[in-house]
Order: structure tokens, then C-alpha cells, then sequence
């Protein structure tokens, strides 16, 4: 069923209809939907051809145009009525009077001072010249006979206006007279004996000052020479103190390294003696489980040479053999616990928990070799700890290099490592890494290089494996430098890798 009565709609009206609850048709009462309206493009283009008067008619434009060339012709009308391009005027005017009302009328027109030729606002100009002008004429304001000075001049003037209330200028010697610059003259001749007696006074003053102030120098100088060797002695026991204070502060600081040093290895060992406990309970069991079997052995070999025919000898050294045989397994199972919790103590002997590696790498020709052979590509150095709960890490190098170093340098890369107490710490890892190769001459011109990790790295994440992908320098120094310095020494070098542990929160 078709609309017609609602058939065209301009978008205003359309806009109110539909924002009413299910809008209906007014002429119908059928639904409208939104999907179902579409703006009549036909419908605006007859709309816009047709011709209509300027809105500025009333005025007396007489131009007619098609509805589409309305904002055009507005545009240039000389009829139509717009605002002052002045901000500060708010009046509107036809076009065509706008010219004139810039030049003669508009309150806030640029006009010219005919004092000063300054450019301001009309609105302006009275408060310029009542005020600021310097070319303005004003009236001095001691009435004499000058009835117009020029702003910038009054200050000039009033030195000199016969009028002017003055202070005598002998005053500074005790002269009080005050009165107008015509009567200052008369003043200063008639009284030039009693200004020159204020001026005797005055400096006969000054000169007992100055004598008492001679004395009193002459006093202090006297003093001066005690004073200086008492300064220099002064002087003297202050730089004696700042040397005793400065081996103080020394002796202060080695004594906290030690104490730091001994609290650390106060750690370590009650951390060896934790895991030396069980290992020596389990050496004792196994003594004892020795002790056992070989007891038995001997019971087997006694009922093997003594009981041969009985069957109750033979039930007997069946059960033993039984016996026997778990022991034995039982045997297995503590000697590979026992090789487990030697193998862990070794580790850790030769682990680190302040964040530093040292690495020691013995037989470096024999292990370049291996390298440049590929049998032995990588090594892995122990594994070390910020902390006794901090991060696992370890080093890896490649002494034939790696990558873009393989053949022509050492690569040295870091390693994040799978450790016991991951689910307490921060990932991803962000710790600052320093890489370095010990130079063991006298020198001690050692190589490194520092990076701080990059947090989408796959290498600085939680682990979930036993380590991560490792992370460093491929180019990290030239075999040359490093074969024709001082950093091997009996075939030995010396890996040093420091993390940053200064801003690490505790677990």
C-alpha cells in the first residue's frame, strides 16, 4: 500500500517523525521503516532550477536566480547585509555601504593621533591623549606662566619651573629651607657663608671619624699577624683532619666489603651444609646397606658350604638371595642419588649468587680447535643467580665465532636459564647485562659490552623449557685482538658477565 500522503517529506520533518516510538504514516497510520525512505534526487534537482528573488530584495536588489546559485550570487550582492570586518564592531551594513562606514563611521575605524601621529581606534584615541600622548599639550601643574608644555617635557620643566616647591640642596649638610625655584636663588646667595660653615662642620666631623677609624685599623693590624699564623695552623690541623677522616671513610668501606663478603659466604655455606645433610644420611645408609649385604653374603656362602643337601637350607638361602637382590637395587638407587646430590654440590661450589660470572675456559687452543672443526661448536659456562631466589642464567661462546662472526671472531651471548623460583619474579627480564673478556697483563684493558634486553624478546621471557634462546654479541671481539693481546695466558681466558641487580625488588 503506497504512501502518498506521505510520499515527500522534507529531512527535518522526516528527522522528528522517525525519532517518535514506531512511527507511523500521518496519512494511513501504516509503519514506517528507515531502510525503506531514500532522498528523491529528481525531486531536488527541479527544486533547485527554480527561480526565486534575492533575499536581500527588501533592500533593493532586483536580481533573480535559480534556488542553486542563491549562496553564490549572495556572495558579491551589494544588498546584502554583513557584518563589520572590524572584531570589536558589532554592526552590519548592505555591502555596497561598507566602504564607507570603515572610513567614516565604524567606532573602532584605525585612526591616526594629529599629535603624535600614533595609529589606534577611534574608541582609543581620547584616553591616548588624556593619558600617554607625548606630544600632547598639558598645563603645568604649578600654574606658572608656561599654560602649555608638552607631556614629554614636564619632567624637564618641572627643574626648572619658577613655581616648583624645591628642597635646598645644602640639606644633606643640615640646611632645612624649602621653597619655590625663584626664591631658591636668593636663598643660595644670601645664605653662602652659613653653607660653607654647614660644610666645615661637616668635615670636621668626618675627619675625627676617619682618625678614630685610622686607630681602629691600626688596632686590628696589629692582631693581623697573630691572626694569619693562627689561620695557617688553623688551616693545618683541618687538612690533618680531612686525611685522618678520609682513611676513616677507606677503612669504613673495606670493613663493609668484608662484612658483605663474610655475610655472603655465611650464605653459601649454610646453603652447602643444607644439601651436605641429606648426602651425608644417605652415605651412612649406604654403608649400612653394605654392611648388610655383606653380612648376608657371608650367611649365603656359610648355608652354601654347610646346608648343600637340606631343603629347608635350601628354602632358607632362597629367601636371602631375594633378600639380597633388593638390597642391591636399593644399592642402585642411593648410588645414583648419591652421584645426583654430588654432581648438584659441585655446582653449587662453583655458583655465583651476587649476579657475577666468573668463567674460567682452560685448553683454548684444543677447544678452538674442536670448533673450527665442528665438533664442538658452543660451550656452556655453570650456571649463576642474582640472588639465592633470583634468576637462573648462564653464559654460552662460540670460540669460532657464530653467524656473522663465525670464522673471523668470538661470539659471547647470555642466556636465561629455568630456575626454581621463576613463578615469584618479574618477566619479562630487564636487568642491564655487561659482557666482558678479562685482559690479564698488567693493563688490564678489558673488552666488554653492555645492552639492557629487549622486552618482546622471545630470549627475555619466563622460560619453559630448560633455557631460553640466547641473547649477545656475535661479534663480540677479533680473534686477532684476542690471540695477539695479553688475554690468553697458559692457554687459559677469563669470561666475566655482570648483571644489574641494583633495582631488583626482593621475591
Amino acid at each position: 500500500k503506497s504512501h502518498r500522503a506521505f510520499e515527500y517529506c522534507c529531512g527535518r520533518c522526516w528527522g522528528l517523525e522517525v525519532k517518535k516510538p514506531n512511527p507511523v504514516c500521518p496519512a494511513d497510520l501504516e509503519p514506517l521503516f528507515e531502510d525503506k525512505i531514500f532522498r528523491d534526487v529528481c525531486c531536488n534537482r527541479e527544486i533547485m532550477a527554480l527561480k526565486i528573488y534575492c533575499r536581500s530584495e527588501k533592500n533593493g536588489c532586483k536580481e533573480q536566480m535559480s534556488l542553486q546559485q542563491v549562496m553564490e550570487h549572495l556572495e558579491v550582492c551589494p544588498y546584502f547585509e554583513v557584518p563589520c570586518p572590524l572584531g570589536k564592531c558589532k554592526e552590519k551594513m548592505m555591502r555596497k555601504d561598507m566602504s564607507e562606514h570603515l572610513s567614516r563611521k565604524c567606532k573602532h575605524r584605525e585612526i591616526t593621533c594629529e599629535f603624535c601621529n600614533h595609529k589606534m581606534a577611534l574608541t582609543e584615541l581620547q584616553k591616548h591623549k588624556d593619558t600617554v600622548c607625548p606630544a600632547f599639550p598639558v598645563a603645568c601643574p604649578n600654574h606658572c606662566s608656561f599654560s602649555s608644555i608638552l607631556r614629554s617635557e614636564l619632567s624637564s620643566h618641572q627643574h626648572d619651573c619658577p613655581k616648583a616647591q624645591v628642597t635646598c640642596s645644602f640639606i644633606r649638610y643640615g640646611c632645612s629651607f624649602k621653597g619655590l625655584n625663584q626664591e631658591m636663588r636668593e636663598h643660595e646667595s644670601s645664605f653662602a657663608s652659613e653653607h660653607l660653615r654647614m660644610m666645615a662642620v661637616r668635615n670636621t666631623t668626618l675627619e675625627a671619624k676617619v682618625e678614630d677609624v685610622k686607630s681602629e685599623l691600626m688596632e686590628r693590624y696589629k692582631v693581623l699577624p697573630s691572626l694569619s699564623s693562627r689561620l695557617a695552623e688553623v688551616e693545618t690541623q683541618y687538612e690533618e683532619m680531612r686525611e685522618k677522616n678520609r682513611q676513616l671513610e677507606q677503612k669504613l668501606v673495606s670493613m663493609q666489603m668484608l662484612m658483605s663478603t663474610h655475610s655472603e659466604k655465611l650464605l653459601e655455606v649454610e646453603m652447602e651444609l643444607r644439601e651436605l645433610r641429606p648426602l651425608r644420611a644417605m652415605r651412612e645408609e649406604v654403608e649400612a646397606l653394605r654392611g648388610s649385604v655383606e653380612n648376608m653374603r657371608s650367611i649365603v656362602s656359610s648355608l652354601d658350604s654347610g646346608r648343600v643337601g637340606s631343603s629347608s637350607g635350601s628354602h632358607t638361602l632362597g629367601s636371602l638371595e631375594q633378600q639380597l637382590s633388593r638390597h642391591d637395587d636399593m644399592m642402585s638407587v642411593h648410588d645414583i642419588r648419591l652421584a645426583e646430590m654430588d654432581l648438584k654440590l659441585q655446582v653449587l661450589e662453583t655458583a655465583s649468587f651476587n649476579g657475577t660470572l666468573i668463567w674460567k675456559i682452560r685448553d683454548y687452543k684444543r677447544r678452538k680447535q674442536e670448533a673450527v672443526a665442528s665438533k664442538t661448536l658452543s660451550l656452556y659456562s655453570q650456571p649463576f643467580y642474582t640472588g639465592y631466589f633470583g634468576y637462573k642464567m648462564c653464559a654460552r661462546i662460540y670460540l669460532n665465532g657464530d653467524g656473522m662472526g663465525k670464522g673471523t671472531h668470538l661470539s659471547l651471548f647470555f642466556v636465561v636459564m629455568l630456575g626454581e623460583y621463576d613463578a615469584l619474579l618479574p618477566w619479562p627480564f630487564k636487568q642491564k647485562v655487561t659482557l666482558m673478556l678479562m685482559d690479564q697483563g698488567p693493563a688490564r684493558k678489558h673488552l666488554g659490552d653492555a645492552f639492557k634486553p629487549d622486552p618482546n624478546s622471545s630470549s627475555f621471557r619466563r622460560p619453559t623449557g630448560e633455557m631460553n634462546i640466547a641473547s649477545g654479541c656475535p661479534l663480540f671481539v677479533a680473534q686477532t685482538v684476542l690471540e695477539n693481546g695479553t688475554y690468553i695466558k697458559d692457554d687459559t681466558i677469563f669470561i666475566k658477565v655482570t648483571v644489574d641487580t641494583s633495582d631488583l625488588p626482593d621475591p
